[in-house]
């Protein structure tokens, strides 16, 4: 299916929880930022709204009724569909399988980091260990909660992985660090 190219990543989180069961934009987005999710996909009220308007018109979700609370708006709520739950799983699958590059800003700004005094790259780079180190803290502390909760690893091996990531990025920043304090990296080679 063609359509599972497209998905963005917030329409494979709404789709992924409409997969869970019948829900409303607003419900989604609070259930997003419950699970901390708004750390892996960039969602905001407006957007999810949108994303569920465009999954709607492509047939990967259906309205399945509307309800009011008191004095607020009536909020639709949708299910997924059989073409939404296929468009799910070869989204996942591609995502899985085909390492893309994403173009982050850190390797360029890193690659560039001769044009800066050393003492400010180390500066910098000690900076960036500790918020990395202050996630790593907080994924621990994430891990911990999961697991009080006999929440099935399946459901929380994308926060294993976060951590693995963000520990192998802070110990490789550190030898960097390392070798520039040292001298092992010289800073001061003339440019060619």
């Amino acid at each position: 299916m063609a359509e599972s190219r497209t998905l963005t990543p917030l329409a494979v989180a709404a789709l992924a929880l409409l997969a869970e069961g019948p829900s409303h934009p607003y419900e989604m987005y609070q259930t997003l930022v419950q699970r901390s999710e708004d750390r892996l996909v960039k969602v905001r009220p407006g957007s999810l709204y949108h994303t569920v308007d465009r999954l709607a018109r492509h047939g990967l979700v259906r309205a399945t009724g509307t309800e009011r609370e008191g004095n607020r708006p009536e909020r639709t709520t949708y299910a997924i569909t059989e073409d939404g739950t296929l468009a799910l799983g070869e989204r996942i699958a591609d995502i899985i399988g085909t390492p893309v590059n994403e173009f982050p800003e850190f390797p360029l700004g890193l690659g560039e980091s001769h044009n800066l005094p050393a003492e400010t790259v180390i500066a910098l780079l000690r900076k960036r260990v500790g918020l990395i180190r202050a996630d790593v803290a907080v994924y621990d502390k994430a891990i911990r909660t999961v697991r009080a909760k006999s929440l099935p690893a399946k459901y929380w091996v994308d926060v294993r992985y976060q951590r693995a990531m963000a520990e192998a990025d802070a110990a490789t920043l550190e030898a960097l660090i390392h070798d520039l304090e040292s001298g092992a990296l010289s800073w001061d080679e003339e440019k060619h």
